[in-house]
């Protein structure tokens, strides 16, 4: 029944990401300024979103470890698991972020890259998470995971000076195109095919988060037995 009901979701899941990209690409009109290059944005700003979404659980998974690791260690580990799962998936979209960006830029700027303060906050906040999945990756222990829960907690407080960084500072970047006050906003023909793309660029994560959550309370399972049985053959001896 689990793996029917994976299956169906991954299914539905194509199906959505199928149809919002016809929607981005060939429903939604081009804009008025920028013409086809506009369309970078349903894809640029939902993965953003998605990228924030997998941090915020990252961060709750870290908090939930730093708590729970002396007390309710069974529990930990799942907030562990839960913590580099969101970690990994973020980091993803992170990149797709940092990818579509600068394509988006060398058209409308005549630049890959500045230094202004939405494009630099963005840039620390991959490198910090990249950091903490190098840190998974190559140490290990209790005190790896202690190490790691702090970074994603650090890095996570990066997230909303990303998110205002282009409301505190005069930046290169576009204002807001969502609550960036007046004249900001998008045309209404072009909201159904932004929010098909949010909805299917989620539920993508979502199913990738499941599935690289899976596999890490597996790892960390195996992980356990190994510890015990070598705990049993040195006691035996």
């Amino acid at each position: 029944m689990k793996k029917l009901a994976i299956g169906l979701y991954a299914i539905l899941t194509v199906a959505l990401m199928i149809w919002a990209w016809y929607q981005a690409i060939y429903v939604a009109p081009n804009d008025a300024m920028q013409g086809e290059i506009f369309r970078i944005i349903y894809y640029h700003v939902p993965s953003a979103m998605v990228a924030f979404l997998f941090f915020a659980i990252s961060l709750v998974g870290s908090i939930g470890y730093l708590a729970s690791r002396r007390n309710l260690p069974e529990r930990a580990q799942i907030f562990d698991a839960w913590a580099l799962a969101g970690a990994e998936v973020g980091v993803v979209f992170c990149t797709v972020v940092l990818t579509t960006g600068p394509i988006w830029g060398r058209r409308a700027w005549g630049i890959w890259w500045t230094w202004d303060a939405r494009l630099t906050t963005t840039l620390v906040l991959w490198l910090i998470y990249v950091s903490y999945l190098l840190l998974r990756r190559f140490a290990s222990g209790p005190q790896m995971q202690t190490l790691a829960a702090v970074l994603g907690i650090f890095g996570a407080l990066d997230v909303p000076i990303v998110y205002m960084s282009n409301r505190w500072w005069r930046t290169q970047h576009p204002a807001p195109v969502f609550g960036g006050g007046p004249g900001s906003g998008m045309a209404s023909s072009m909201l159904p095919a932004f929010g098909w793309n949010v909805l299917g660029w989620m539920a993508w994560g979502i199913f990738i988060l499941i599935l690289r959550y899976n596999v890490e309370r597996k790892s960390q399972e195996i992980a356990a037995q190994e510890a015990e049985a070598a705990l049993h053959g040195v006691s035996s001896m």
